[in-house]
């Protein structure tokens, strides 16, 4: 998605029968890369699904969800992903 020179992305779950430009199963989240601040979305019990049933994360995507996790306090599902501190709400 996006157009030349602003980037946006969606974060989704797709067969790897599929291409990777093509068919996708759902619709997980977006990243836009040139925004300030909270540059990204993902609805992270949907992405604990997928990986429940076996899927794998891209590098990308599993550094998303490291940073949304963290963000959140929550514990990480994946081995790849380190446990974050819990933070205290102002």
């Amino acid at each position: 998605m996006g157009t030349t020179g602003k980037p946006f992305y969606r974060v989704v779950a797709a067969d790897s029968r599929f291409a990777t430009t093509g068919r996708f199963l759902e619709i997980l989240g977006w990243y836009d890369p040139k925004q300030q601040g909270e540059n990204f979305s993902l609805k992270l019990d949907r992405v604990n699904y997928w990986l429940g049933i076996g899927a794998q994360l891209s590098g990308t995507a599993a550094s998303l969800v490291k940073k949304a996790e963290a963000g959140q306090g929550v514990k990480a599902p994946v081995a790849s992903v380190k446990e974050a501190p819990e933070q205290q709400g102002a």
